[in-house]
């Protein structure tokens, strides 16, 4: 298959991303390997994580072999999106809409997770060639706004990014959502104790969540 297709096809099977933004790379990859230890196979690794390329680089190296995508996030333009794509990011996610960026990751084959938020920057976001659109920021409007926009525009494959919560969880997809993105209820749960197997533990129970939702 396809290596475009393969990584589309994961996010699609698994439902959810999980978005990696912490203070240093060291947490950043910890974080990671706990959560692929606890079932996630799309993981975003935001480049506002000093160091997150080479972050990118051993997580892809190690994990890209088993189905473990790993995708780079906070790609604001072409050069950040090439970058990335060289260090082995399988896809790319932005806040906004950079048409440079997705056409860079278009040459590549390298699928597109990029932002909108009114319905104008949905349909632009769509036609600029966005594999999914990244619903941001998702907390001003909630459930009901991702809802009130599905309505006219169901066709599109929209991807809530913040909000997502295990009590809300099945609200969204039941709003139309084509996935969703969640980061602190899994990527700060070791903030308890320090222990890292809470990440996994967390892991496992929202995807469980997610799979349920999506019955």
């Amino acid at each position: 298959m396809n290596k475009k297709l393969r990584t589309l096809q994961t996010i699609h099977e698994q439902g959810s991303v999980l978005i990696v933004r912490l203070d240093s790379a060291e947490l950043a990859e910890q974080v990671a390997e706990a959560a692929i230890e606890g079932g996630f196979r799309a993981l975003e690794i935001t480049l506002s994580i000093p160091g997150a390329v080479e972050v990118i680089h051993r997580l892809a190296a190690k994990h890209a072999p088993n189905g473990v995508a790993i995708g780079a996030g906070t790609v604001l333009d072409e050069h950040s999106a090439y970058e990335c794509i060289r260090a082995g990011a399988e896809f790319l996610v932005s806040p906004q809409l950079n048409p440079a960026m997705i056409r860079t990751a278009n040459r590549y084959q390298v699928p597109t997770i990029s932002g909108a938020y009114t319905p104008t920057e949905l349909l632009e976001t769509a036609e600029a060639g966005a594999d999914i659109i990244k619903l941001f920021p998702t907390e001003a409007g909630g459930v009901a706004y991702a809802k009130a926009v599905l309505a006219p525009l169901a066709h599109l494959p929209i991807m809530p990014a913040g909000g997502v919560t295990l009590d809300n969880v099945g609200d969204w997809f039941a709003a139309g959502v084509a996935g969703v993105g969640v980061g602190s209820y899994v990527t700060k749960a070791w903030q308890a104790d320090g222990d890292f197997a809470r990440v996994t533990e967390a892991a496992r129970t929202f995807l469980t969540a997610v799979a349920e939702a999506r019955q």
